[in-house]
This record gives structure tokens, C-alpha cells and sequence, in this order.
């Protein structure tokens, strides 16, 4: 059974290699990202915050009609989001390394208590039955 110092100590070791994870892990960053569409006289970009940042449309391209307009618009929005931060699922939520770290700091520090807390209990009552 691992003493209350050791348990402190593999504590402490697993808190600083959280927080070693935590320090090394950036978010991958977005790339501003272009689509053309409507044989280049639609030309969508998309800035690092993805967000439209500049929309080109040649005024040939309305000669078109709306319909045509739309579907080709449409299509090169979605070029642009798919150019934007390739190989990153943005459905997935990143996780707050942070928040973890401090919820598992909490939870250890608790049972650090509990631990002291059970050990005292048990010391006491050991110390009554060898005195009776």
C-alpha cells in the first residue's frame, strides 16, 4: 500500500504532466481560404476567423439568372469552408485543458483529505483497541 507521501508524490507528477499537455497543445490555426466558382466570375475568401472576408462576383455572371447565381455562390462558399483548416473537424468541440486540470487538481487535492481524514480515523481507533 503506497504511503501518504508516495501518493502525494505521484500526484504532484501526474498534475505537472497535465499541466506539461496543457502548455505544449495549441489549437491548429485557420488559413484564410479562396474558392472560385461560375469559371472564376465568382471568387469567395474566407479570413483566419472564418468569416466571409470578400466576395467578387463579375457582372457577367448575373446574365445568368438567380438560380444560377445561387447554386454557383453556394459552391464556392463551400470550397472555401473546405479549403479553410483542412483535416480539422470543427463539429468537434477542442477540449479545455485547462478546466480538466483544474477539476482533476480538486478532485486530488479532495481525496488527499479524505485519505488524511480515513488514516487519522483508523489511528485513533487502533490506539483505542491497543490501549483496552
Amino acid at each position: 500500500m503506497l504511503g501518504e507521501d508516495a501518493l502525494e508524490q505521484q500526484l504532484a507528477q501526474a498534475r505537472a504532466a497535465l499541466r506539461d499537455v496543457g502548455k505544449g497543445f495549441t489549437p491548429p490555426e485557420r488559413t484564410e481560404s479562396v474558392a472560385e466558382a461560375a469559371d472564376g466570375r465568382i471568387r469567395v475568401t474566407l479570413g483566419t476567423d472564418g468569416r466571409v472576408s470578400g466576395i467578387e462576383i463579375d457582372p457577367r455572371v448575373l446574365r445568368e439568372g438567380s438560380e444560377y447565381l445561387a447554386d454557383e455562390l453556394r459552391r464556392a462558399f463551400n470550397d472555401a469552408l473546405d479549403g479553410q483548416t483542412p483535416g480539422v473537424d470543427v463539429t468537434e468541440p477542442m477540449p479545455d485543458l485547462a478546466a480538466i486540470t483544474s477539476t482533476v487538481e480538486r478532485l486530488q487535492d479532495e481525496s488527499l483529505r479524505q485519505m488524511r481524514a480515513m488514516t487519522q480515523a483508523i489511528s485513533e481507533t487502533m490506539r483505542k483497541l491497543q490501549k483496552s
